[in-house]
C-alpha cells in the first residue's frame, strides 16, 4: 500500500498555530525551517512498521533532495517524493490535456492525505482517494490510521 501527504498546511506547519515535533538542533534548524506537525514521526514509524510506502507529493518546488533531507533528520526515509517539478514532467507533459494539481493515481498511491478542499474535489473526479486532515484536528493521526485500515479491509475483502 502507498500513501502519500501533501507538504505545506499538511506535514508542514505554522509553530504559532500548531503543535509541531521538536525542532532541529542547529545547524540543521537553520537549513530546514519548516517544522513538521506533531504526531508525524510516530505516524511514519507505524507506516513503517506495517510495510506501507510512504511518498510526499506536493505541488511546491523544494528539491527532492531537501525534502528528504529534512525527514532523515527526524529518522523518517521516504519512499518517493513528487514534487511541483516532477509532477509537471511526468503528469502534465505536453500540456494538452488539464490536469489536477496533482494526481496521485499516476504512481497508483492508495491514499492521499491533503489539507486542501480541491484536491478532494479533484480526487472524485479523476477517481483517486483524498482524506482531508483539518488545521485543528488533534485526532489526525488516527483518522489517517483508520482510513488506510478501512482500505486494506476492502482489498481484502471486497468492500468498504
Amino acid at each position: 500500500m502507498r500513501v502519500s501527504f501533501d507538504l505545506d498546511d499538511t506535514l508542514f506547519v505554522d509553530p504559532k498555530k500548531f503543535k509541531t515535533e521538536k525542532a532541529l538542533r542547529f545547524p540543521f534548524n537553520k537549513i530546514y525551517r519548516e517544522r513538521l506537525r506533531f504526531g508525524t514521526v510516530a505516524l511514519f514509524k507505524y507506516l513503517k512498521e506495517k510495510g506501507i510506502e510512504a511518498w510526499i507529493y506536493t505541488t511546491s518546488y523544494r528539491s527532492e533532495r531537501y525534502i528528504r533531507g529534512l525527514f532523515r533528520r527526524y529518522g523518517i526515509r521516504l519512499c518517493e517524493v513528487v514534487n511541483g517539478e516532477r509532477h509537471e514532467r511526468e503528469v502534465q507533459r505536453d500540456g494538452s490535456e488539464s490536469m489536477p494539481s496533482k494526481y496521485p493515481a499516476k504512481y497508483r498511491i492508495d491514499l492521499h492525505i491533503d489539507d486542501d478542499v480541491s484536491v478532494k474535489q479533484n480526487g472524485d473526479t479523476y477517481g483517486f482517494r483524498v482524506l482531508i486532515v483539518g488545521a485543528e484536528d488533534e485526532q489526525w493521526t488516527n483518522k489517517i490510521i483508520d482510513r488506510i485500515e478501512e482500505i486494506r479491509t476492502f482489498e481484502r475483502n471486497g468492500k468498504l
